[in-house]
C-alpha cells in the first residue's frame, strides 16, 4: 500500500503528461494541414482571403473543433520578380507570386486537461506556395 500511494501519483502525472503532449502534437499536425490545405487553395485564380480564411476556419472546426475566435489567420502574399505588389490580396496575386498562410491556436483552447503543460503555447502551421 505504501509503495502504491508513492508510486501512482507519480504515474498517473506521467501518463496524463503524455495524453497532452500527443493532444498537442496531433492538433499541431492538423493545423499544418489546414494551414497547407488554405494555401492549396489560395493559390488558384479567383479565390479571395475570406474564402480561405472561411474553409481554414471550417477545416479547424471540423477536425479540432475549436471556435473561429480562436484562430488565427494570416494571409502573405509576396510578389515575384516583375509583378506588382498585390497588398496581401491572394485575388490580386499574380502568377509565380508566394503565398503563405500561417494558422495559428492557442494550445489551452484545445488541451484535454486543463493542466500547465503547456499554458500560453501556441500550436502554429505555416505553409508557402506559388500562385498559378
Amino acid at each position: 500500500m505504501v509503495e502504491a500511494a508513492l508510486v501512482l501519483p507519480i504515474f498517473f502525472t506521467v501518463v496524463l503528461g503524455i495524453v497532452e503532449f500527443g493532444r498537442a502534437m496531433m492538433v499541431s499536425q492538423l493545423v499544418t494541414n489546414a494551414s497547407r490545405e488554405g494555401a492549396r487553395l489560395a493559390i488558384l485564380d479567383g479565390t479571395t482571403n475570406t474564402e480561405v480564411e472561411d474553409f481554414i476556419y471550417e477545416f479547424l472546426l471540423e477536425s479540432v473543433n475549436v471556435a473561429e475566435a480562436d484562430v488565427g489567420v494570416t494571409i502573405t502574399v509576396d510578389p515575384a520578380t516583375g509583378n506588382p505588389d498585390p497588398a496581401d490580396q491572394v485575388a490580386a496575386a499574380g502568377a509565380g507570386d508566394i503565398v503563405t498562410i500561417r494558422v495559428s491556436v492557442p494550445f489551452n483552447k484545445v488541451n484535454y486537461i486543463p493542466a500547465d503543460y503547456l499554458e500560453g503555447k501556441n500550436l502554429v502551421g505555416l505553409s508557402a506556395m506559388r500562385h498559378e
